[in-house]
């Protein structure tokens, strides 16, 4: 016969007690063992039985998890209860472990055969392949303590012994709507990552794109896997620190309030950084005008948690973007043609009528403006300037033949009569030395002076480096701008004939 100890050490923050003298029974006698100061052991899961051990390892597992669970045997009592199934039934461990089936508390008695007949069916189900456990969904009502009702989705699995053999069955339950609304969530996020109308990309903290839809990598030029794990510099060009600045702020928790248009160029992959070491714009890339929101990914287990990462939802709008700058910049530009007709109107001197209709049409346009006209030699002769945004300006003075090298842009107009438009390329710190115009030229539109059949001299319009080329809207708003220069012109007999 083993002894055994009436009374046991107790060990409070690892300091030791003083203990009465404890009083054994071996064999039928009492034995008194004197009093001493000393540690209780530790006990440790060695020391356990195997099943004291298992036992206390579920209790863990089952505690810890985020579903509310409890298991049965293949009776039908109840073996283990979690804390988040006390948490929504308000039924605690100690008052539903134990008992058979689950009417009359958990289940109303009217339903209890069939919730029970449900539950067990489990165990008799076949088994699934190997390494694939079945599960069976049910939708039931259950009865919380304080008499309301809750209706919960539970999935039920057969826990089998190393036999093979059904020992019991675990029920994993969770209120409908919760479910419902966790489903709707996971749906959701599918459906935008799938064929949306909308563009997604999903990047995490460190601003690495982790998922991506057929729209988004449609934009970037790309493919999803080949955005996969990428940063967004490796295929946004202009307008990534715009982007990026949106993303972090989203991140900290202070994402636009309304939906912003960020322009952004996508990069090409064959190109390398510039000579300042930032990524290469393709030449001709178009800019992007992409509709954006920000949406902060939090976790919805752990409230508080750091975000999972940032979803950018966007629409390319481009096309409606430019046409209505385009809608814009016509009706300004009319408006500037009617303001200066309506000067011009006032002015006797048709120099001074030329000069107004250059200077309204700079507005917006150009920064610099030079009107050539033909002398009577057949040379073109400097007539008037407007003033733009230029340093000193490296021209002749006026009225003096100005001595255009053989091929410049203003004497191809001249000769071909159309418009020509030139720009510096990869020359352009020697453009305007060589063609004689202010140092800061970058492009140029030059446009002929026709009125009655003659050609009468040349307009041209310069921009500097911060502007883009002109275009054919460009070279049609300058012709327009031409015709009425022309035609003060020839009015005043200002200019000759070619």
């Amino acid at each position: 016969m083993k002894p055994y100890v009436t009374e046991v050490t107790m060990q409070l923050n690892g300091s030791a007690r003083l203990r009465p003298a404890p009083t054994l029974l071996c064999r039928g006698y009492q034995v008194t063992i004197p009093s001493e100061a000393q540690p209780a052991p530790l006990v440790s899961a060695a020391d356990l039985s195997p099943g004291v051990s298992d036992e206390r390892l579920l209790t863990a597992l089952l505690d810890g998890s985020d579903a509310a669970l409890f298991a049965m045997d293949t009776d039908g009592r109840v073996t283990h209860w979690n804390r988040n199934a006390e948490r929504l039934l308000g039924w605690t461990r100690e008052q539903a472990v134990g008992r058979t089936g689950l009417g009359g508390w958990a289940v109303r008695d009217a339903d209890a055969a069939d919730v029970g007949t449900r539950l067990l069916a489990a165990l008799t189900a076949p088994p699934g392949p190997p390494g694939v456990t079945p599960r069976t969904a049910h939708e039931f009502p259950l009865l919380r303590r304080d008499g309301g009702r809750l209706l919960v989705r539970a999935l039920t699995t057969a826990i089998r012994g190393a036999d093979g053999r059904p020992s019991g069955v675990y029920v994993a339950f969770g209120e409908v709507h919760a479910q419902l609304a966790l489903e709707r969530g996971l749906a959701l996020s599918d459906a935008l990552l799938g064929d949306s109308t909308w563009a997604v990309l999903v990047a995490d903290a460190d601003l690495r794109t982790v998922a991506a839809n057929e729209r988004a990598a449609r934009a970037m030029g790309l493919t999803p896997v080949d955005m996969l794990g990428e940063p967004l510099a490796e295929f946004c060009g202009e307008g990534l620190d715009e982007l990026e600045c949106a993303l972090e702020r989203t991140l900290a928790g202070q994402p636009p309030e309304e939906p912003i248009e960020l322009w952004v160029t996508p990069l090409d992959e064959g190109l390398g950084d510039d000579r300042f070491g930032a990524p290469a714009t393709p030449p001709g890339a178009q800019r992007r005008c992409l509709l954006s929101g920000f949406l902060r990914l939090g976790s919805p287990t752990a409230h508080g948690a750091a975000p999972l990462g940032v979803a950018w939802v966007f629409q390319d709008i481009t096309r409606s973007r430019r046409a209505a700058q385009e809608s814009a910049r016509r009706a300004f530009r009319d408006s500037q043609l009617s303001r200066a007709t309506r000067a011009a109107a006032e002015c006797d001197d048709p120099v001074e009528a030329a000069q107004l209709h250059l200077h309204y049409a700079l507005a917006g346009f150009s920064e610099h403006a030079l009107l050539d006209v033909v002398g009577d030699a057949a040379a073109l002769i400097r007539l008037a300037e407007s003033p733009g945004a230029f340093h000193e300006v490296s021209t002749p003075a006026h009225g003096v033949t100005v001595r255009y090298a053989q091929g410049h842009p203003a004497l191809q107009a001249l000769e071909r009569g159309v418009t020509v438009r030139a720009t510096g390329g990869a020359a352009r710190s020697v453009l305007a030395t060589e063609h004689r115009w202010p140092d800061e030229a970058e492009h140029a539109l030059c446009v002929v002076l026709r009125s009655r059949g003659r050609s009468l001299g040349v307009v041209t319009f310069l921009r500097g480096a911060g502007r883009r080329a002109f275009d054919r809207a460009d070279a049609a708003y300058g012709e327009d701008v031409a015709l009425r220069v022309a035609a003060a012109l020839d009015l005043g007999g200002v200019a000759g004939d070619r």
